[in-house]
C-alpha cells in the first residue's frame, strides 16, 4: 500500500533512489547541456544556469521517470506491458522508454490529442487507446486498461521512481555547477519538483528551491498556503504541461518540506519567455519549459521573497521543448498566438 501523504518526505523518496535512477540512466538518458546567456544575465540581475532537458530523449525530461520506472519492473512485468495516460510529454518518454526495455507500451489519449503528439507516440511503438474527454477520465481509461490486459501503469508523476529519474536533472546540473544560491523548477504534478528538491536538499542543504506555476494553476501555491491539497477549476494556461488541478498525493508532503516557496507567472510573460529563448538563445523552448525563465525576466524572486542580492547564481530547470510548430511560428512572425493552441489536457 502506498505511503499516506501525511508521511515524511524520506519515506517517499531519498537521495539513494535518485543515485539508483542514475546508475540506471547511465549511458541510455542524455546528459542535458547547461546554457548560460549574456543577455538574460543582464536582463534578470542574475548569473543564470539552464539545465536544458530540451535536449533530452523524447524532447522532455520525462523519459528520466520513465525509464526509472520500467526498468525497476520484474520481467514478467515487462513482458506484459505497461499503460499510461497523457496527451504529451509523458506519453512520449513512456513509449521511448518501453521500446528500449522491450516492453509494449498503451497510451491512453484524448481523441482529439494534436496529431503531432499521436504522430511522436505512435513512432516510439506505442498503441494508443483513445477516450473522449467530455465523458470519461484518463486516469480511469488507464487504469481499467491495466485491469483488463494485466497492464503496468506508469503514472505521470505520483511514485517514487518516477520522481526519483526526474530528481537526476537537478543532481546533474548541481554537480556541473555546484555554487548556486536558487534552482527554479517547473511545478504540475510535482514529479520534477520533488525529485529535485529531494537532490538539492542532500546536496545543497542551503539551497533555495523554488515552484514556478502559471498564474491560471496556482494549485501548488494555494496547497502550500493552506498547508493541504488544494484542487482548483481545470486550468486553461498555454503552459499545457503544468495543467493539473492538484498537486500529486504523494508529491505534495515532500514539495511542502522542501520546496522555499512558489513564483507565479502569467500566460504572456510565459510566452515572452519562450520568444526570448527562440530569438535571443536560438534555444526551442515549449511553455512549461520557459515558465523559469519567464519568473527571472519578470524579476519574480525579489519580488516575492525579499532575497538578499547575494542570491546571485540561479539555476533553471528547462523542462522540455516539444512546442506545438503553429505556436512556434506565431511567435517568430511576432504573431499574437492564436487561443486554440492553449487547449489541452497536462502532459
Amino acid at each position: 500500500m502506498p505511503p499516506a501523504a501525511s508521511e515524511a518526505p524520506s519515506t517517499l523518496l531519498s537521495y539513494e533512489q535518485i543515485l539508483a535512477a542514475r546508475a540506471r540512466l547511465a549511458g541510455i538518458a542524455n546528459e542535458t547541456p547547461v546554457f548560460t546567456s549574456r543577455t538574460l544575465d543582464a536582463r534578470t540581475g542574475r548569473r543564470v544556469f539552464l539545465k536544458c532537458e530540451s535536449f533530452q530523449r523524447g524532447g522532455a525530461f520525462k523519459f528520466r521517470g520513465a525509464y526509472n520506472k520500467i526498468a525497476e519492473l520484474s520481467a514478467e512485468q515487462r513482458r506484459r506491458g505497461v499503460v499510461a495516460f497523457s496527451s504529451g510529454n509523458h506519453a512520449q518518454g513512456v513509449a521511448l522508454a518501453a521500446r528500449l526495455l522491450g516492453a509494449p507500451a498503451t497510451i491512453a489519449m484524448p481523441s482529439d490529442v494534436p496529431e503531432v503528439k499521436l504522430a511522436a507516440t505512435r513512432e516510439y511503438g506505442a498503441e494508443v487507446v483513445f477516450y473522449d474527454r467530455q465523458v470519461e477520465e484518463r486516469e480511469d481509461v488507464a487504469t481499467r486498461l491495466a485491469g483488463e490486459r494485466g497492464l503496468t501503469l506508469v503514472p505521470p508523476y505520483d511514485d517514487p521512481a518516477i520522481m526519483a529519474g526526474q530528481g537526476t536533472a537537478a543532481a546533474e546540473l548541481l554537480e556541473s555547477t555546484p555554487d548556486l544560491d536558487a534552482l527554479l523548477v517547473p511545478v504540475s504534478g510535482g514529479g520534477l519538483a520533488a525529485g529535485c528538491a529531494t537532490a538539492a536538499h542532500a546536496l545543497r542543504p542551503e539551497l533555495k528551491v523554488f515552484g514556478v506555476e502559471p498564474e491560471d494553476a496556482e494549485d501548488t501555491r494555494l496547497s502550500l498556503a493552506a498547508g493541504e491539497r488544494v484542487t482548483i477549476p481545470p486550468p486553461s494556461t498555454v503552459a499545457d504541461g503544468l495543467r493539473v488541478s492538484a498537486p500529486g498525493r504523494l508529491t505534495f508532503p515532500i514539495l511542502k518540506r522542501r520546496l522555499t516557496g512558489v513564483l507565479i507567472v502569467s500566460d504572456e510573460e510565459i510566452l515572452d519567455a519562450v520568444r526570448f529563448a527562440l530569438l535571443r538563445m536560438k534555444l526551442v523552448v515549449e511553455p512549461s519549459g520557459a515558465i523559469g525563465i519567464a519568473a527571472l525576466l519578470a524579476r519574480r524572486l525579489p519580488d516575492a521573497f525579499r532575497l538578499p542580492d547575494a542570491c546571485r547564481r540561479v539555476g533553471v530547470i528547462v523542462s522540455g521543448g516539444n512546442i506545438d510548430p503553429a505556436l512556434l511560428a506565431s511567435l517568430g512572425s511576432g504573431r499574437e498566438p492564436s487561443s486554440e493552441l492553449s487547449a489541452g489536457q497536462p502532459a
